[in-house]
């Protein structure tokens, strides 16, 4: 335990030169704040990164079709298929870890040709032929009126979802949308909602404001598309992997479409639990590289800590000869460097987590005063309690190993030869 007499003694050798006591702990400071941030900053990212699938059914792949690359039973290559409304069926009889199977189609796009007019007013947007259950795999927040039901699907009603980006274009300031009708390539849809998308993908953000959603079923026969399915978007039930039941899917796909089992071309898809999966691993990459250039750091301002203790055992040997001859044990001399040590690492290490934590609380307080729809990809850079336990151990640590060589050194010498000492 440490008495008066010992914090006297350890402050007295701290402070007998300020200067250099600062230039030491400031290894250690800098190394553990180091370590901090860059842990806050990968965890930020993380964050950010996470944030745009916030509403996305991340065990989800979508299909589509492509032309073959191989002939098969008779079929020539380089051939054209698509996939088509029984294919749905037959999915979710097969697999039935399917959660949801939604079949899509889609029509112009929202840089192409003028395709939607209400009233004098024309422009530009991608239509899309969906299920109501799409709007539990792709993130979309309904602002006004509904989204599409089974009903709209089974009596084929020519009702749409319209985005924010459309009623910038077609719409007055104050005009409201819903109960109007749009034309979608001469055909009169009714808004029965306004959506608003967090989704960056197919184009950004601006892309993801600019969509008419319709019903599947309306869309094949207003737009003459028969039974014909552009592509699916598949999602499986939380204990089951997407990326497990992918091989079997193309599978029944290929079998079905009569393409050769070994033809990769033909069958298209994007995995996005893999990705998302990726994404995890890189993550845990970065943490990892966070730990490993911290602790570089932080071993920096050890070995510097090490080598002033070094000196400061060098310039009280006289000291140490004279406490030894009247009876001070190895022990209490080892003890009384090693607790110098961890004393001056300790206090230092514990600043740099101080000073790290109110840089990331202000980082913080900026990422918090900006738009929500900012879509940064940087969001809430902060570090657990885990994390600082760990720091602290690390402490610990680094100021036993910086006192552990002075602390032998100090008891090596022998009372005589100190107390001859200049």
């Amino acid at each position: 335990m440490f008495d008066r007499d010992n914090w006297e003694e350890i402050l007295e050798a701290l402070t007998a030169n300020v200067f250099r006591t600062v230039l030491t702990a400031f290894g250690v400071f800098w190394g553990i704040f180091i370590l901090v941030i860059l842990l806050a900053a990968g965890n930020g990212l993380e964050n950010g990164v996470k944030k745009g699938f916030d509403g996305i059914a991340t065990n989800t792949m979508f299909m589509w079709s492509q032309t073959t690359s191989k002939a098969y039973k008779g079929l020539p290559k380089t051939r054209r298929y698509d996939f088509k409304n029984s294919d749905v069926m037959a999915l979710k009889e097969a697999f039935p870890d399917l959660l949801y199977v939604s079949p899509r189609n889609q029509l112009g796009d929202f840089n192409g040709a003028n395709n939607v007019v209400r009233g004098t007013k024309t422009s530009a947007f991608t239509i899309y032929g969906d299920y109501p259950e799409l709007i539990m795999q792709q993130p979309m927040t309904i602002i006004k009126g509904r989204f599409l039901n089974q009903q709209d699907i089974k009596h084929n009603r020519k009702v749409a979802v319209i985005g924010k980006g459309v009623i910038s274009e077609l719409y007055g300031k104050e005009e409201e949308a819903i109960g109007t009708y749009v034309k979608v390539n001469g055909v009169n849809f009714m808004v029965v909602g306004v959506y608003y998308s967090k989704n960056q993908n197919n184009g950004g953000a601006e892309a993801e404001q600019k969509n008419i959603f319709v019903p599947f079923t309306t869309f094949q026969q207003a737009f003459n598309y028969g039974d014909k399915v552009g592509w699916m978007a598949l999602t499986a039930n939380d204990k089951v992997s997407i990326t497990e039941l992918k091989p079997k899917i193309i599978e029944l796909i290929k079998e079905r479409h009569s393409v050769s089992p070994t033809d990769d071309r033909a069958v298209g898809n994007f995995d996005l639990f893999e990705r998302f999966n990726q994404v995890q691993g890189l993550f845990t990459i970065l943490t990892f590289i966070a730990y490993f250039v911290g602790t570089l750091v932080l071993i920096s301002g050890v070995i510097g800590i090490s080598n002033i203790m070094l000196i400061v055992v060098k310039e009280r040997t006289k000291e140490i000869g004279i406490r030894r001859a009247l009876g001070a044990t190895p022990g209490a001399i080892r003890r009384q460097i090693l607790s110098e040590s961890i004393f001056l690492t300790i206090i230092s290490g514990m600043l740099g987590i101080a000073v790290a934590t109110g840089v990331i609380a202000i980082l913080n307080m900026v990422l918090a005063s900006m738009p929500a729809d900012s879509n940064t990809m940087f969001a809430s850079p902060t570090v657990d309690l885990g994390v600082v336990f760990v720091a602290l151990l690390i402490l610990v640590g680094s100021g036993l190993l910086a006192g552990f060589i002075p602390a032998q050194t100090a008891i090596n010498v022998k009372p005589v030869d100190a107390l001859r000492t200049e």
